[in-house]
């Protein structure tokens, strides 16, 4: 495969790649211990319960999304890591995942509010389909693309496949930041604290500012939930 030419052809999708300016310094939290398996567990149904009713109101107030009906689901599969996810199901309602782990790594119901916020947020902004329109369009692209260069049809289909990655990572990290915004604003109104709760970053890796990366550096996503609570606090 001719992998210059093919490279050339993807870089002409990059110009949609957005770029941020690094954050100031923010100090690190204290660390909290693990609570007890029990605390965890009523924690993390106290949440649901407090924010699944603000999320499906904003969901309905920005009309975006189709069905604003979220189900809060725990994925108890044995060895899955700390995760959480939003997807849709078969009948496109929102699904949110928590692994075990998850909840069990939770330092305290804030951090456990911002995380269901965040999720719930990818659903209300519509991130999934977004995601989807940009792979095709990325796809299609690095298609036309490729066989203007004279790529074999082996290597056009190897165009469309890297376009479509190309295309739906190349918002990715703007779109983990509006869920980070808009979920700040959702924990928030539910009664908790996201500035508290995006202390799970500290024990994050830092994904840095890698090219194509899908996730941003850990200080920018705090620095924004700083904002954004700063913002509609009116301070």
């Amino acid at each position: 495969m001719r992998l210059p030419l093919l490279a050339a052809v993807l870089m002409s999708l990059g110009g949609c790649i957005s770029t941020y300016a690094p954050p100031p310094a923010l100090p690190q939290a204290t660390v909290q211990p693990v609570q007890p398996a029990r605390a965890a567990a009523e924690n993390f149904l106290t949440v649901v319960s407090r924010v699944e009713p603000v999320a499906e109101g904003y969901c309905r107030e920005v009309g975006v999304a189709r069905n604003c009906d979220f189900r809060i689901v725990v994925d108890d599969r044995p060895g899955q890591p700390p995760n959480a996810f939003q997807t849709l199901d078969r009948q496109g309602r929102p699904v949110i995942g928590f692994t075990l782990a998850l909840i069990a790594d939770a330092r305290n119901p804030d951090e456990l509010a911002f995380v269901l916020g965040h999720e719930a947020a990818h659903h209300i902004a519509g991130h999934i389909p977004k995601r989807q329109d940009q792979a095709l369009s990325g796809a299609l692209l690095a298609g036309v693309l490729a066989q203007a260069s004279g790529l074999s049809p082996e290597e056009v289909k190897a165009a469309q496949d890297m376009g479509a990655e190309v295309a739906a990572r190349s918002y990715s990290k703007e779109f983990e930041l509006q869920a980070d915004a808009l979920g700040a604003e959702i924990a928030l109104v539910a009664g908790y604290d996201p500035i508290r709760g995006t202390g799970f970053f500290d024990r994050l890796p830092d994904p840095g500012d890698k090219f194509l990366g899908s996730h941003p550096p850990n200080a920018q996503r705090k620095a924004l939930v700083i904002a954004t609570v700063r913002r509609l606090q009116g301070s």
